[in-house]
């Protein structure tokens, strides 16, 4: 019994590492991205995971519609925002 507790040490050793370097942090990214694009706000400054540059001019429950620099605003999924820029007042 105990040698084959020794044996399994190392695989439990290996999976509990890479619970700690690649699966937790993983996570946290994933939990932290899901907030920020519940919290969006008119007037946020984002960048959508594609790259382009806006101001929100709308938001409802499951996009966000984005005014770009030339006046054109264009509808989103919120999964599309990839960060915010710039959380100011409404416009």
């Amino acid at each position: 019994m105990s040698a084959t507790l020794v044996n399994l040490l190392p695989f439990v050793a290996m999976i509990a590492i890479m619970w700690f370097l690649l699966i937790r942090p993983a996570q946290k990214r994933q939990k932290q991205t899901k907030e920020m694009q519940t919290s969006l706000k008119r007037g946020d400054s984002v960048v959508t995971i594609g790259g382009l540059h806006g101001t929100i001019d709308a938001v409802d429950e499951t996009s966000v519609f984005l005014k770009t620099a030339d006046g054109a605003v264009m509808q989103f999924d919120r999964q599309a925002v990839g960060r915010v820029t710039d959380s100011s007042t409404a416009i």
